[in-house]
């Protein structure tokens, strides 16, 4: 649904959730309401216009920043991965594809005649190999510190959530692109998703636990928020 308020144009996206949540995406500033399927109108008005000077500034800033050409994978764009920004080297051999980070470089060497597409998505897993390699230990860490369990995890690309919370199957999803921020940042969301384990809405019971097992968890949700 395609609408207006207080000035804003936005999207609202009725789904089956608990909870009201909010997006400004790049590059150009969409705003995008996903509310619960039985939430009034008048409801979601009143969290915008609560909202409205967070949105405002958010459009303000992508307003500034300059338009960003959708890369092609080519030799010398620069490519994020953990919070680092890379260069890219592709390289066409007869070999297997493989891809190999050096020093200031991601290296991607690929069959000739490899499509835009094919680079992105073989760049894609790559990234997903790399989350998984990483996902686990902080599970790991995290699981006897809070007391909770994650049955089965799993990372696929999401356009507005960094993470899901399947509170009933004890699973959580978590957002491919997070393999562009920051280690700090990647456990920020693991630990917001297992939180779910023990509080299933985001009140003040829920942010009560985000402060007590990670204290810099603002500083770190406005650092990804603004960098992606």
């Amino acid at each position: 649904m395609e609408t207006e308020i207080g000035g804003i144009p936005l999207t609202i996206e009725k789904k089956k959730i608990k909870n009201i949540y909010l997006k400004v995406l790049s590059p150009n500033g969409k705003v995008v309401i996903s509310a619960p399927k039985r939430m009034s109108l008048k409801a979601i008005e009143e969290f915008v216009i609560s909202k409205q000077d967070w949105i405002l500034d958010k459009r303000k800033r992508y307003e500034n920043q300059p338009i960003q050409e959708a890369l092609q994978y080519e030799t010398g764009e620069k490519i994020m991965f953990f919070g680092r920004e890379y260069s890219l080297e592709v390289q066409e051999y007869g070999g297997c594809k493989k891809i190999a980070l050096a020093e200031d470089k991601i290296q991607m060497y690929i069959k000739e005649g490899c499509t835009r597409e094919q680079r992105k998505q073989y760049l894609n897993e790559w990234y997903r190999k790399q989350l998984k390699l990483r996902i686990p230990e902080l599970i790991e860490k995290w699981e006897p510190v809070m007391k909770v369990q994650v049955k089965e995890w799993n990372v696929k690309n999401m356009k507005t959530r960094w993470g899901t919370c399947n509170i009933a199957a004890h699973r959580i999803w978590l957002n491919l692109q997070l393999a562009k921020s920051k280690p700090e940042c990647l456990e920020y969301v693991v630990v917001h998703e297992m939180t779910h384990l023990l509080e299933r809405n985001h009140n003040e019971r829920f942010y009560g636990y985000m402060d007590l097992f990670l204290p810099e968890w603002r500083k770190l949700r406005k650092e990804l928020n603004e960098k992606n």
